[in-house]
């Protein structure tokens, strides 16, 4: 666990966070909203920015994976740099480096500057997105009981998909009028969790055991493996969606359908996650991501219309649970002192997740793209039911719990 210097979170008598740990747990809550708003309006404003200054808006996309590129090489690094210094006001440094990187980007496009300089600066912003997602979710565990993580994690979950629903549309209307004011504004959105997440003074990660450092077993690397399939079925629906639409015979503009299915899938699945707020059983997780995948193969063999809107939406609805759960196992699978960089690792898998298919999207085409996602996920279904046989027949060997798998 992290080193603290106080009791933790205030209990009322039934164990839940009293008073002053619910208003902690608000702002955290808030601050997590507010943290992604930049990653989620980034294609929208970098696109609308690269329009004017290279005559063509697919040049954003060379902006976001800048970033996102910079965010899966410095995630681990950053994260092991912030054990030396207290977590809160490393993660308020993080943020703030994305900040002047964000603002350095519309000063930059205001100046009609190279756009390699204006890469260079979204690069910047993004190398510490993994490292700073890391440690305001390690601030989670010091702000709330263990018992109240579940249901904090799937507001969480519900919050991110708001804010990666309504972002986009902000980033639309504010770039109509001013490409460089858009990026501007997401910057200082994107600040909020320096003022929102509660000052956490001497809360550091434990120093690395004597001896042979602690290393990260396999089941940590199944469950990010995991993480990062559920981003890729996911990833599929929401990056194809416009492809989608043009198989059905419509417009474009009415792929949002497609995305709209998955998004309030999620959201009611943060809801269930957020009132049942417990982990779930190993077999409830297996099938979670059996349901997840049934979802995604639904929606890869495009049926009717009715039939890929409801497959979209049930891959929505388990990822706020298989997130949660994720994330959950993770933290207790994790060495102590590594616990930042086991949630830098798991917002990295989730990029590489939409990496992956956007790239096979690119290159193969909506039906193979949707497919890759859907065969990745049953991919991990599989090892994930592998490991829990394997545990079993340990167990009942007299071999103790085979923990995480």
């Amino acid at each position: 666990m992290t080193q603290r210097n106080d009791t933790g979170p205030e209990l009322s008598v039934d164990g839940r966070p009293g008073p002053a740990g619910r208003s902690a747990l608000v702002r955290w809550l808030a601050g997590y909203g507010t943290f992604g708003v930049p990653q989620a309006a980034a294609p929208i404003a970098f696109a609308l920015l690269a329009l004017p200054l290279t005559g063509s808006a697919s040049h954003g996309a060379a902006l976001v994976a800048a970033m996102t590129t910079a965010q899966v090489l410095a995630a681990l690094p950053l994260s092991r740099l912030g054990s030396r210094f207290d977590a809160g006001s490393y993660l308020r440094v993080l943020i703030g480096v994305r900040t002047v990187g964000l603002v350095l980007v519309a000063v930059l496009a205001a100046a009609e500057a190279p756009f390699v300089l204006l890469m260079a600066a979204a690069a910047s912003a993004g190398a510490v997105n993994g490292a700073a997602y890391g440690y305001l979710r390690l601030l989670l565990n010091h702000l709330v009981a263990p018992g109240a993580l579940p249901r904090a994690l799937g507001i969480a979950a519900t919050l991110n998909e708001v804010t990666f629903a309504a972002a986009p549309v902000v980033a639309s209307v504010a770039g109509s009028f001013s490409p460089v004011w858009a990026v501007v504004g997401l910057a200082l959105t994107g600040t909020a969790p320096i003022l929102l997440v509660p000052a956490t003074a001497g809360l550091r990660t434990p120093p690395p055991p004597v001896g042979r450092p602690a290393r990260f077993g396999a089941p940590v690397y199944l469950w990010l493996f995991c993480t990062a399939a559920m981003s890729a079925a996911v990833a599929a629906v929401e990056v194809g969606a416009v492809s989608l639409a043009l198989r059905y015979g419509l417009e474009a503009g009415w792929g949002f359908v497609f995305a709209l299915a998955l998004c309030l899938g999620s959201i009611t699945g943060g809801v269930w996650v957020s009132v049942r707020n417990r982990m779930p059983e190993r077999s409830q997780v297996l099938g979670f991501l059996a349901a997840a995948t049934a979802g995604a193969a639904t929606v890869a063999y495009q049926g009717p219309i009715w039939v890929t809107l409801l497959g979209a939406t049930a891959v929505g609805f388990f990822l706020p649970p298989l997130g949660t759960y994720f994330s959950l196992v993770l933290d207790r699978l994790a060495p102590p002192h590594r616990r930042a960089e086991v949630f830098a690792l798991m917002r990295t898998a989730n990029a590489l997740g939409v990496i992956a298919v956007s790239g096979l999207l690119a290159v193969t085409g909506t039906t193979i793209a949707l497919g890759g996602g859907a065969a990745v996920l049953a991919l991990a279904t599989g090892l994930v039911a592998l490991g829990s046989v394997a545990g079993a027949r340990r167990r009942a060997a007299g071999g103790g719990p085979a923990a995480g798998v």
